[in-house]
């Protein structure tokens, strides 16, 4: 039997066939499909309300990756290195959301002020052990019980960056993210999502099993456009590791990002 996943993105490919020839056989076949998934979606409906990951599972969860890490030393540097380029000026401040076991807190020196937010209100204490005593007033902590982030200061970032922590999130927890901090960046600051593809066996294979959420990269597109974003660029480390790069609309930041070739189409 296949599973939701599998059949949305199945709905996503045949909608995409559906421009050009063969008509009728793939409304036939996406007729039935859509009418299946929202019988599935109907029956589960009060199971998908409350689909989000407990403060306990992502305690679990980081336990587990503080011994065994999710990103390979060589993901990681690419993921650095890409950090590194939005890191040009230190007369704003930049977001990490969901800091996990710190493997990327370090890299965000460069900005004036480095903000955190996270689920965990005790992540506070792991995450300032990483940093030396001089650099402790640089650092600033914030819970959230979902998307909530009102106590960080508006207009006060200029880049924003999750890795391993979005591809725990419906799409309409995303989407309900991504307006959130739409009032804590500047103009034109910029955003670095890690999220799930689906149309990768790694990601959907990760996906089926409850692990991450159902997310693809046109759905993914659609989200951060809604929200009232610009898609600078969609890519991949490799497969399970895919990253979105978006814009808010404006001139006020003073970096310009320049896609880089070291990545994978």
């Amino acid at each position: 039997m296949l599973s939701i996943e599998e059949i949305k993105l199945l709905i996503s490919t045949l909608r995409k066939l559906k421009k050009h020839d063969f008509k009728q056989l793939i409304n036939d076949h996406l007729d039935v499909l859509i009418q299946l998934e929202k019988s599935i979606e109907t029956f589960n409906q009060e199971m998908i309300e409350n689909i989000d990951n407990t403060t306990q599972w992502y305690r679990h969860d980081l336990d587990r990756k503080l011994k065994d890490p999710f990103v390979d030393e060589m993901t990681r540097r690419q993921i650095q290195l890409k950090i590194f380029q939005f890191g040009r000026s230190n007369i704003y401040n930049s977001l990490e959301i969901g800091p996990g076991t710190g493997m990327f807190s370090k890299d965000f020196r460069a900005w004036r002020l480095n903000y955190f937010l996270d689920v965990l209100r005790t992540l506070e204490n792991d995450i300032r052990q990483l940093f030396t005593p001089l650099h402790q007033k640089y650092l600033k902590f914030y819970t959230t019980d979902k998307t909530e982030c009102s106590d960080i200061p508006a207009n006060s970032c200029n880049f924003v960056f999750s890795w391993d922590t979005f591809v725990f999130f419906t799409q309409e927890h995303i989407a309900q993210y991504l307006r959130s901090i739409n009032r804590v960046l500047i103009d034109g600051a910029y955003g670095f999502i890690h999220y799930a593809d689906c149309h990768f066996e790694v990601d959907m294979n990760l996906a089926r099993r409850g692990y991450w959420k159902f997310n693809t990269k046109s759905a993914m597109t659609d989200i951060i456009q809604n929200a009232g974003y610009e898609v600078v660029e969609m890519n991949m480390f490799k497969p399970g590791a895919n990253y979105a790069i978006f814009r808010k609309p404006g001139k006020q930041n003073p970096v310009v990002y320049k896609i880089s070739e070291l990545t994978l189409d």
